[in-house]
C-alpha cells in the first residue's frame, strides 16, 4: 500500500512504568493497513522549529476503531515534550505510514520463540497476535531493568497460553540478570522436547539483538531482527539510517526495519 499522511488525534497519552509513555492515535487509515513490524513518522504536534518527523513502532492498532497504540521512553528533549502533550488540549499530530518491512516469519512455522528487551516488547506484541491467531504455538521473553518497566507483560500474559518468561537486571520480578539465560534455555527446552522453534524474532538493545542472533544461528533457528536507527526522512531518501549488511549497506526504514539476523554485519 502506498504511503499514507494523516492527521492522528491523541486520544490519551498515559504513563505506564518508568519514564514509559503509551499514545493512542486515531489513525483510520494507517490503522486499517499496517502490518506487524511496520512503523509510522510522526510530526509531534508543537515542535515547530524541529522539522524531522520522529520514527515510533506500533504497539497495537484496533483496525475497526481506527486506532493505534505507540508505546514510547522519555529520553530527551522530544519524548519529554511528547509526555507532557494533553489529549484534547493539543494540536493533532501528523502521521506518514505504514512504513518498512514487516516480519516475514516463513510460511508453515509451527512454533515461534519472540524476544523483546524493554520497550522493544512493544514492535513484537502484533506479530505474536498475528501467530497466535495462525495456530503457531507462540512463547515469549521478556526483559527488563525493573519489574515495573515491564510494561508490555500484561497484554501477553492474555494473549498467550503460557505466560512470557521474564528477566529483570535487578531481580525485582523473574530471574535476576540478563534474559539471555532464558532464550538460551528456551531454545534447549525446545530442542529436547522434539518440537524446535522454526522461527525467532528479537526486538531490543543492539548488544541483545547480536547475541539473541548468534544463539539462533548455533541453534539452526531463522531469526530477524527490528533495528532501530536514527531517521531525517523516514522515507528512504536521505540515507541517514543505514544498516551494514552482507548484501551493503540497507536503509532501516525501507529495507528494514526488520532484517534477517544472519544478514546483518555486527
Amino acid at each position: 500500500m502506498a504511503l499514507v499522511n494523516e492527521r492522528a488525534r491523541i486520544l490519551g497519552n498515559e504513563c505506564v512504568g518508568p519514564n514509559l509513555y503509551l499514545m493512542q492515535l486515531s489513525s483510520p487509515a494507517i490503522a486499517a493497513a499496517i502490518e506487524p513490524g511496520q512503523f509510522v513518522h510522526m510530526k509531534v504536534p508543537g515542535m515547530e522549529a524541529h522539522i524531522l518527523r520522529r520514527p515510533f513502532s506500533v504497539y497495537a492498532r484496533d483496525a475497526v476503531e481506527g486506532t493505534l497504540d505507540v508505546l514510547y521512553q522519555v529520553v530527551g528533549f522530544g519524548s519529554d515534550h511528547m509526555m507532557r502533550l494533553v489529549p484534547g488540549e493539543c494540536a493533532d499530530a501528523e502521521l506518514i505510514g505504514p512504513v518498512g518491512r514487516t516480519w516475514q516469519p516463513a510460511a508453515g512455522a509451527k512454533r515461534a520463540l519472540l524476544v523483546g528487551g524493554g520497550v522493544g516488547a512493544a514492535p513484537l506484541f502484533m506479530l505474536c497476535e498475528s501467530l497466535v491467531a495462525a495456530g503457531v504455538r507462540t512463547d515469549v521473553v521478556l526483559g527488563a531493568q525493573t519489574g515495573a518497566a515491564l510494561t508490555c507483560r500484561g497484554r501477553y500474559e492474555a494473549l498467550l497460553a503460557e505466560p512470557p518468561r521474564c528477566a529483570t537486571d535487578d531481580g525485582s520480578f523473574g530471574r535476576e540478570g540478563f534474559c539471555t539465560s532464558l532464550v538460551a534455555e528456551a531454545l534447549e527446552e525446545a530442542a529436547a522436547s522434539g518440537e524446535p522453534y522454526d522461527y525467532l524474532a528479537v526486538c531490543g538493545p543492539e548488544p541483545l539483538m547480536k547475541i539473541v542472533a548468534g544463539m539462533a544461528a548455533q541453534a539452526g533457528v531463522p531469526c530477524e531482527l527490528s533495528m532501530e536507527k536514527r531517521m531525517a526522512c523516514g522515507v528512504g531518501a536521505c540515507l541517514s539510517c543505514v544498516v551494514d549488511t552482507v548484501d551493503g549497506k540497507l536503509r532501516a526504514c525501507v529495507d528494514g526495519p526488520v532484517f534477517d539476523a544472519a544478514k546483518v554485519v555486527w
